[in-house]
């Protein structure tokens, strides 16, 4: 079975005539329509778009054979995915977030952190979710300084610690509260 991709997430129906909005995970957020059908994540499902307009901070969309809002109500949060191998190559410094996900995060003295938990985008930037062997997740800056190396073939990131969150790590090992 191909390795699949979650593109979008369906909302909530919009209008009385199928519609729906629809939250893209790509860059583009037309390119969803490129990609011909999209499956639910068991594959049971398959959803081809046959129309869709920018709205403020989402697309309105229909897909074919949905007409009537009741419909496209049963559709609400259903996550849409695409085989791998139909996105397209990414460029140099740039990356899927499922190819981040679970690698193992080291320093860069080769010291393990944990590994990648997510990829998160609030909005200011992308963010870095490293999930250590205890204790809680770090939330850092997806950034070159603080990512200097992502090697996908050795499957791990170097994770450069901001000092102020190195310092917080030197005072608990000293057995002080930081």
């Amino acid at each position: 079975m191909p390795e699949l991709v979650c593109v979008a997430r369906i909302g909530a129906a919009h209008g009385v005539r199928g519609a729906v909005k629809l939250w893209t995970f790509t860059e583009d957020p037309f390119a969803i329509r490129r990609y011909g059908l999209l499956s639910s994540k068991d594959g049971k499902r398959q959803f081809e778009v046959a129309q869709a307009r920018e709205a403020k901070d989402h697309l309105v969309a229909t897909f074919k054979g949905v007409t009537t809002r009741d419909e496209a109500e049963r559709l609400n949060g259903i996550e849409l995915y695409v085989a791998r191998e139909k996105l397209p190559a990414t460029d140099a410094d740039e990356y899927y977030h499922t190819d981040l996900i679970g690698l193992a995060a080291v320093t860069p003295d080769g010291d393990a952190l944990g590994r990648v938990l997510a990829i998160h985008n609030f909005g200011a930037g992308d963010l870095i979710e490293i999930a250590p062997p205890k204790g809680p997740t770090l939330l850092l800056p997806f950034t070159n300084a603080v990512v200097p190396e992502v090697d996908l073939a050795g499957g791990r990131v170097v994770i450069a610690l901001p000092q102020e969150i190195e310092g917080e790590d030197k005072d608990k090992d000293q057995g002080r509260d930081a």
